[in-house]
């Protein structure tokens, strides 16, 4: 790649996504914002993020926690660990790493 910049690029903007794009130079460490525009077209990435799945995954590990915290209640009710409580808690969080791993590989595609 040659160090010698020539070519002129535009696009335009409204309002709202200057004041966007001037805080995330401000917060780049970028010394120009031709530096900044140029990192964020060559290395960043932009991806469509799916609401509803990560609504439905929150929902899941939330309901994943309500299970430990009522292993725990009883846990501590009984004054007992059971080998059971310790597989069903190991189970659950089996499934919140499931989600973690499901979450990484996705990012990891992202990267350039």
């Amino acid at each position: 790649m040659s160090d010698v910049r020539k070519r002129i690029l535009h696009f335009r903007v409204n309002d709202e996504e200057a004041d966007y794009i001037k805080k995330k130079f401000a917060l780049s460490g970028c010394k120009s914002e031709s530096e900044f525009f140029r990192k964020m077209i060559m290395y960043g990435c932009v991806f469509q993020y799916d609401d509803e799945k990560q609504i439905d995954m929150n929902r899941q590990i939330m309901g994943i926690g309500k299970n430990i915290n009522q292993i725990a209640r009883r846990v501590h009710i009984t004054g007992n660990l059971y080998p059971e409580d310790i597989a069903e808690i190991k189970e659950e969080l089996q499934k919140i790493w499931q989600q973690q791993e499901f979450i990484q590989s996705v990012l990891l595609k992202l990267k350039p």
